[in-house]
This record gives C-alpha cells, sequence and structure tokens, in this order.
C-alpha cells in the first residue's frame, strides 16, 4: 500500500512543479520597426501597399475583419489590427489613407474623423534558438476564436468540461464512430491526457505509460481549471515540423501555415489545423495537399453533425481552397545579417540561455522595406558591373548599410549578394582598405583650427616625397596622374587629391588626425604610418558608417543599434534603447566638414549622384577606391538616412570599379527607391558666411567674377578685399554722394 500512494504523491509533485513552473522555453521573438503614418509621412501608396503585404494583410471588399484592405489609386481603406505595443495595446481599427504626391495627405477613421497617427504591427522578422527548439507563440484562451475551441472539443473531447481527465463513455463512442466510418475520425483520449502525455511523458507505448497518463490526468484536474487546461493545450499540441524548430500551439501554426494571427483564421482554415492534430506529418498541407483537403473535410463534417455550423457554412468551407503561404515562413530569420548585429548587441545585457528560453519580445529598428531595396538593389548592379566590366558571373562581392541619420538606428543590413542566407557577413566583418573614405577626418581636423585653416585655405598639391620609418620613399599619386598646385580645401576634399590630403595630414600631424578617426568612432588602433591618410587602413563596412553616422549628426557621437525595446514573455517592459549622444566634435567643425562633402556631391567625386536626382536635392558624401581599384565604397547622407556602401571581391583582386563608378551607384539607387529628404544644415551660432573670389582668396561680392559663398568660424574669414568689391564700394560711394548733393539742392542743408 505505501509503495502506490508513494507513486502517487511522486506524480503529483511533478503535475504541480511543471505546471506552476515556467512550462515552456520559448525562443525570443524579433520583431521590425511598425509602420508609424501620420498626415505628412513620406510614403507613398505603392510603399505603405507593400508592406502591408509583408504583413499578411489581405485584400477584401467589405473589410469586415482585420488584416484586410483594398485600395484605389490614392486611398487605401485597411481594417488595421491591434496590437500590444512596448507602450500599450491599440485596438484593430477602419482607417482610411489619403495620398498625394509629397505622401500621406490625410488618415480618417469610421465616419470620416480625421485620425491622429496610427501605427502597423511590427513585422516579425525572426527568433532565437537553440539548436533543437520547440517554438510557439503564447495564446490566451480568450484570444482564440470561439469557432475553433468549438472545433477541436467537437472532433478530439466533446466531453471535456464534463469528465475528469478521462472518459470511458468517449472512448467508446469514438471506437463506434470510427468503425462507422470505416476510418479513424474521432481519437478516445481526452485532451487532458493529450496534454498530459505531450507534456509529461515520453512517447513510449506501454501499459504502465498508459496508467500514468491516466493518473496524472485526473491529478491535473483535481487542480485545475478546465480552461486553464484547455488554454495550456492551446498553446502545446504539435502541429510541425520546420527543421529542427518543431512548430507547437494554434497560435504560431496560424503565421506558420497561413502567416497569419489566429484570429483571422477562416472555418476552412481552422478546420485544417485542428484536423492535423492527428497526423501533422500525414496531413501537412503543403507536402500532402490531398490528405490535408480529405481531413479538413471530415472536421467539417464532424461540425456540421454537432450543429456548429450550417449547411451553407461546410458546402462553402469544403469547396474552399487551402489558402496555405507556399513556402514556411524563415525560422531563424530572413534576415541574417541583421539578426547578427542584433544579437551581438542583446548579448551586451543577456544571456544566451535567456534569449533562447525565457520568450522575450524584441522590438528592432529594421525597415522591411528599405531591407528589401537595398537587397536587391546590391545584387543587381553587381550583376551589371560584372557583365559591363567583362568580370566572371558572381566575381563581386558587396555590403549594404543604411541607418537613420539623425538617431542611428540601424534601418537595413545586407551582408552579402546572397542576402537570405546566413553565412560570411560583410557588413560587420570584412576588413578591407577603405581608401578616400578616410579623408573627411583630415580636413575636419584642420578646420578645428580655425585660426590656420578654413575652407578657403590654399593647400599645396605638387609632388611629395616622405621617409617611412624603414627608411623608403613614400610617393603618393593623385587618381588623375597629374598635380593641381595650390587648391582650397574645400575643393581639395571635392577632388579627392591625394597629395594635397597627405601634406595636410602630415603638416597637422597622424596624432591628431588619428585622434579625430578616433572620436568620430573608429574603435580600431591604426598603424602609424603616413600611407593611412589616404585609407590604408582596413574598416569594416559597419566601422565606416559609424564615423560618418558622427558627421551626419553634426558632431555627436551616435552609437549604431538594432534595438528598441525589450519585453518580458508577459509584455511587460524590461528595456529601453534610447538615443545615446555625446559631443566629439565641435559642431561649427562638423558644419564645415559636411559642407565640404556636399561640395564633393555637386562638383567632385561623387556628382554623378545627380544623374539622377535634381539639383535642388542636397546630400553630402566621400566616396572611395583603393589601389588597383581592389575596392569600391561610397558613404554619405541626407537629411534622414546615411548609407555606406562597399563593392569588391572577397580574393582581393582588382574590379575595375572606381567609389563612383561602383558603390556610389548602387548607393543612389538605394536612395532614390527609398526617397530621401533633403540635407538641411543649420549653423551654429559661430558660424558666418561671407562672399569670397575662389581664385584669390580675398573678400569678393555676389555679383563679382569667381566669387562664391562659404561659411566661416567667425574671425577667420579673410579680411583682404578683391578688387571687385573694392570698386563696388567706390562706385556706391559715388551714387550716394550724388544723391545726397541733388536732395540738398533741392531742399537745402537741414544740418
Amino acid at each position: 500500500m505505501i509503495l502506490p500512494v508513494a507513486w502517487l504523491i511522486w506524480l503529483d509533485v511533478k503535475i504541480l512543479t511543471r505546471f506552476e513552473g515556467k512550462k515552456w522555453s520559448i525562443p525570443a521573438r524579433v520583431y521590425a520597426r511598425p509602420l508609424e503614418l501620420y498626415t505628412g509621412a513620406p510614403y507613398t501608396a505603392n510603399h505603405v501597399l507593400r508592406e502591408l503585404r509583408l504583413l499578411g494583410y489581405r485584400k477584401q471588399v467589405n473589410l469586415d475583419r482585420p488584416g484586410s484592405y483594398n485600395a484605389s489609386q490614392s486611398v487605401i481603406a485597411v481594417h488595421k489590427r491591434g496590437f500590444d505595443f512596448w507602450d500599450g495595446a491599440e485596438d484593430e481599427q477602419r482607417l482610411r489613407i489619403h495620398f498625394d504626391r509629397s505622401g500621406v495627405s490625410r488618415i480618417t477613421s469610421s465616419g470620416r474623423r480625421e485620425a491622429g497617427p496610427v501605427r502597423f504591427d511590427p513585422l516579425y522578422i525572426g527568433g532565437i534558438y537553440p539548436e533543437e527548439a520547440e517554438d510557439r507563440i503564447l495564446v490566451r484562451l480568450s484570444e482564440v476564436p470561439d469557432l475553433l475551441i468549438k472545433g477541436l472539443l467537437s472532433v478530439e473531447d466533446k466531453s471535456f468540461y464534463q469528465h475528469f481527465g478521462i472518459s470511458p463513455r468517449g472512448i467508446g463512442r469514438a471506437l463506434i464512430s470510427n468503425i462507422k466510418a470505416g476510418r479513424a475520425v474521432q481519437g478516445g483520449s481526452t485532451l487532458t491526457q493529450q496534454l498530459v502525455k505531450n507534456f509529461y511523458l515520453t512517447s513510449e507505448r506501454s501499459l504502465q505509460r498508459k496508467a500514468n497518463e491516466a493518473l496524472m490526468s485526473v491529478l491535473l484536474e483535481l487542480h485545475y481549471g478546465k480552461d486553464e487546461i484547455l488554454q495550456a493545450y492551446l498553446n502545446e499540441v504539435y502541429l510541425g515540423q520546420a527543421g529542427e524548430r518543431a512548430i507547437h500551439g494554434f497560435g504560431l501554426a496560424s503565421y506558420f501555415y497561413f502567416e497569419r494571427p489566429l484570429n483571422e483564421l477562416d472555418l476552412p482554415g481552422i478546420a485544417l489545423l485542428v484536423g492535423m492534430i492527428k497526423g501533422p506529418s500525414l496531413y501537412n498541407p503543403r507536402r500532402n495537399p490531398n490528405h490535408a483537403i480529405e481531413r479538413r473535410n471530415i472536421v467539417i463534417d464532424v461540425m456540421l453533425a454537432d450543429g456548429i455550423i450550417t449547411t451553407q457554412q461546410a458546402e462553402a468551407a469544403k469547396k474552399a481552397r487551402l489558402g496555405i503561404t507556399p513556402k514556411a515562413p524563415a525560422g531563424a530569420s530572413r534576415y541574417p545579417a541583421f539578426m547578427e548585429l542584433l544579437k551581438a548587441q542583446l548579448r551586451q545585457d543577456y544571456k544566451q540561455q535567456d534569449l533562447e528560453t525565457e520568450g522575450l519580445q524584441i522590438y528592432s529598428t529594421l525597415d522591411p522595406i528599405i531591407q528589401d531595396i537595398a537587397e536587391k538593389t546590391l545584387d543587381r548592379r553587381l550583376s551589371e558591373f560584372e557583365t559591363g566590366r567583362g568580370l566572371k558571373k558572381d566575381t563581386l562581392q558587396g555590403a549594404v548599410i543604411v541607418t537613420a541619420g539623425h538617431n542611428g538606428e540601424l534601418l537595413a543590413m545586407v551582408g552579402g549578394r546572397e542576402a537570405l542566407y546566413a553565412g560570411f557577413n560583410r557588413a560587420l566583418h570584412a576588413r578591407r582598405q577603405v581608401g578616400s573614405i578616410l579623408k573627411p577626418a583630415i580636413y575636419a581636423t584642420a578646420y578645428s583650427q580655425p585660426q590656420h585653416y578654413s575652407m578657403l585655405t590654399p593647400v599645396d598639391d605638387s609632388p611629395l616625397q616622405v621617409k617611412t620609418h624603414e627608411s623608403r620613399l613614400w610617393e603618393p599619386k593623385n587618381h588623375d596622374g597629374q598635380f593641381h598646385g595650390r587648391v582650397p580645401l574645400y575643393m581639395a576634399l571635392a577632388r579627392s587629391h591625394n597629395v594635397s590630403a597627405a601634406r595636410l595630414g602630415l603638416t597637422l600631424g597622424l596624432d591628431n588626425v588619428f585622434d579625430t578617426l578616433y572620436r568620430l568612432g573608429i574603435r580600431k588602433n591604426l598603424p602609424p604610418y603616413p600611407s593611412v591618410l589616404l585609407g590604408a587602413a582596413e574598416l569594416t563596412p559597419l566601422e565606416v558608417a559609424g564615423m560618418y553616422q558622427t558627421f551626419a549628426a553634426n558632431g555627436f557621437r551616435t552609437p549604431i543599434r538594432a534595438i528598441r525595446d525589450v519585453l518580458d514573455a508577459d509584455r511587460k517592459p524590461l528595456q529601453r534603447y534610447p538615443v545615446t549622444l555625446s559631443q566629439v566634435i565641435e559642431p561649427s567643425v562638423a558644419y564645415l566638414t559636411n559642407a565640404s562633402l556636399i561640395e564633393v556631391m555637386r562638383s567632385g567625386t561623387g556628382r554623378s549622384f545627380y544623374w539622377q536626382f535634381p539639383s535642388s536635392m542636397v546630400v553630402a558624401g566621400k566616396t572611395g577606391t583603393t589601389n588597383e581599384l581592389r575596392d569600391s565604397w561610397f558613404a554619405g547622407f541626407s537629411n534622414d538616412k546615411l548609407g555606406v556602401v562597399w563593392v569588391g571581391d572577397d580574393a582581393n583582386k582588382p574590379i575595375k570599379l572606381t567609389g563612383s563608378t561602383g558603390a556610389l551607384r548602387v548607393w543612389t539607387d538605394i536612395m532614390k527607391a527609398t526617397g530621401i529628404e533633403s540635407l538641411r544644415l543649420a549653423p551654429p551660432s559661430d558660424i558666418a558666411f561671407a562672399w569670397v573670389e575662389t581664385t584669390t582668396g580675398r573678400l569678393s561680392g555676389e555679383d563679382c567674377e569667381d566669387s562664391i559663398q562659404l561659411p566661416f568660424i567667425k574671425g577667420s574669414q579673410p579680411r583682404e578685399k578683391s578688387d571687385c568689391i573694392i570698386n563696388q564700394t567706390s562706385i556706391g560711394d559715388t551714387i550716394r554722394k550724388k544723391v545726397k548733393s541733388f536732395w540738398e539742392s533741392l531742399f537745402g542743408d537741414e544740418d
């Protein structure tokens, strides 16, 4: 007698320990940024439609359920889903989004009332899994469609709310039904028994296991209510396999097969999932569609016989197609390059085990539309370069990083041509020589000494020889093979003259230039060689992006981040990742450097940008080309976006592309497809503007020949006046004297 009682107590403890504690190990789920719309938002109708389709919204005339939309030429009507965001839940809502040439012109809700800013549910972009994982999306019983619960109980356990864990009557009824049908249409185990088998026991077939299953089912029902048991079953039931990832629960199964939340499933979809409980592999709708339809229709017949649905509903549902997505959505992620950085940033605050088991919800910065554009643009352009340069197919590789210039949020990251596959992530790990990409640091160092340098200060671009520490001569050359004499600083950068940049950097001192680079965000220790001034240093695209992020933020160091918020499994906020700023470059120095980078695009190596954009568009940027044309770089920013592109050969062979003919064209295409805002530089209080003569550097006037208006740190403007402005002043004085004499002859001298 003691042994059975002890066994029963052990089973009871086992049930309580597992059910009261953490029931499941749940991988973290990662979401993209939500699409936010408001009056004036710079989104076209095509952009919004593209995102709605990514989110699984279905085109529908009457919009009778969330997740549906219809569109005309200038209006999108949508039944927006509700979602529990990090800062609170938002309900489902019917909206009409109006568009004009500039973007969103108006948003109205039901009753044609003006609606404020709206957020759409964010796209799920992947999870963080252990090597072998059960995956599930937990759902509350209140979130499950009533039709699914009724159908489930009808097929699997009609007396669920009456029995006490086991049901002899149910076993007998199922046996009779199966004999009549000539096939298995109903199971004999209760839902409680199925839950116990999956939750606590192995799949071993033995009398002892069946006895334990029955005992534990009764014990489970002694401790917990029916609704708690049913909710656990809905989240535990096995419904498919994706590689090493097991699909558990109806919440995840709905996304896995239909890419829709559970509450949007119709009768055919619900019947399909309920039918799959009997054999997820046999009734897999992607592999065995005929078996799946047959099983779905059996479930529909059972629901009809039990009065859950009408004959008309049953007939329509049995005629419906499966309605599943052709391919299963990616498990780990279809954005492996972005996810690699996100995971690295998460590991600074969370243990790997917690990321794999605690059900954290990660809200990232990824913009899926920009990501898609960047991936496709890079692949298309690389193919064109190969054809145009006579290179073997798939010779070229590349990387792209796009951020929000003002706050450092990572919007897109492409680690290579095959962006969907996890592999070598060039955006993070490809250390390549960067060429002229580093030159702005030289000029920023010069601008920090306004007593000696301004944008107009001439630099010497004549032949240069430098003896290195190895007693070798270093003789930099310009890309065009020419020397250009004395050139204004801003023009030397715009034309990317190597010799003048090297001479300026040596005059300033390598230590001072390197200090600027470190303050801009470069973390790698740079070798103390003068060739580094011209980019003979190996950096990753992410490091280059970090450097230019500081320029885009007007001298404030803004670390690039991939995460916005982290919530726990109960959707309670754990951590926010706000913008962090530290001023590392004086605003006036950043302003002069950015003004010089604008000139790079206007008249220098980046001018091909304006083949696709109007002259009114203002952007700043810099090309980079390495020796023997092995690497093609471009880094640039508009008012709202910063992008870095690298193009090269993994084998480090010449690619016959400069920064202008390679990376810049990829960057330009991406910015054109995503849309950008013209750069607006706000001059700091210590910046003054002056018209100057480009040939002499003297003060000039707007109407004078060879004059240009440039910004200066106050006190560094030229003092000597040009002949033009002297003559204008003399003429003006003469005119004023004659006018005064004329009025005095009329009215006399009032003094």
